[in-house]
């Protein structure tokens, strides 16, 4: 018996399978990251963020360690209702569709670790960094991390397993029709599950398109967590600063 999915983003982010694949991923590298972004703004002492696309909310519950009033919203139901038992005064969670505004203004708005370009419809990235724009205060800096296409596809492993937990996810990835696409197959409790990861393949090019189109000002391009110089073929993430 198989059970799938193609509207990936919202429900693949849903299951608990999704959160096992990815358990190991590097938090002490990403808040590292936050130490260094926060510190680089110069965001003020008790300033307010928006994390868009927060999952179950791991980065905002740090960046509200910092001090700052983190406001974490995802489309997923399932991980904000894991995300809100550690609300408190300056920590909320919140379901929310990134295209349109959040009711709210702040001194960042953080779009991390390429929580972009899932969507379908190209006119729903635009609408999303012209709804951060709306989210800006006066004095107020965007963050969209993205991966580096170029590295990304330089370094592409066409097929491997990763066992965790137990559970072999058998993961294929591709490059179609613009989009980075990995299929992953598992099987639990004699169920096979497919899902499939899309993401949009934007280049730096086609940010700057989008950020022309949605007038915002590109400030800074960085190309990894130390906040380094970007290299088009050498660095591992695209971070760009917009206002």
């Amino acid at each position: 018996m198989t059970k799938s999915t193609k509207q990936w983003y919202a429900s693949w982010f849903d299951t608990p399978f999704y959160h096992i694949l990815y358990k190991d991923r590097d938090y002490t590298e990403a808040q590292a990251f936050m130490d260094n972004l926060t510190n680089y703004l110069n965001i003020p002492e008790h300033g307010k963020i928006l994390d868009l696309a927060c999952g179950k909310g791991r980065h905002s519950i740090y960046l509200n360690t910092l001090g700052y009033n983190v406001t974490g919203v995802d489309l997923s139901e399932q991980s904000i209702n894991h995300a809100k038992q550690y609300e408190n005064e300056s920590l909320k969670f919140d379901v929310h569709d990134m295209t349109k505004p959040y009711p709210d203004t702040f001194d960042a708005v953080f779009n991390l670790f390429t929580s972009f370009g899932y969507f379908e419809d190209d006119i729903c990235n635009l609408k999303t960094i012209a709804a951060i724009k709306e989210e800006l205060n006066e004095f107020g800096f965007g963050v969209i991390d993205f991966m580096n296409v170029n590295y990304v596809m330089d370094n592409l492993i066409p097929e491997d397993v990763k066992t965790v937990d137990g559970i072999g996810f058998h993961q294929k990835r591709s490059l179609e029709d613009g989009y980075i696409v990995k299929d992953i197959r598992f099987n639990v409790d004699d169920l096979e599950y497919q899902f499939q990861e899309r993401v949009k393949a934007l280049t730096l090019e086609d940010f700057k398109n989008l950020f022309e189109k949605a007038g915002v000002h590109l400030l800074d391009i960085f190309g990894d967590y130390k906040l380094r110089k970007y290299h088009k073929d050498k660095s591992e993430r695209l971070i760009m600063i917009f206002k």
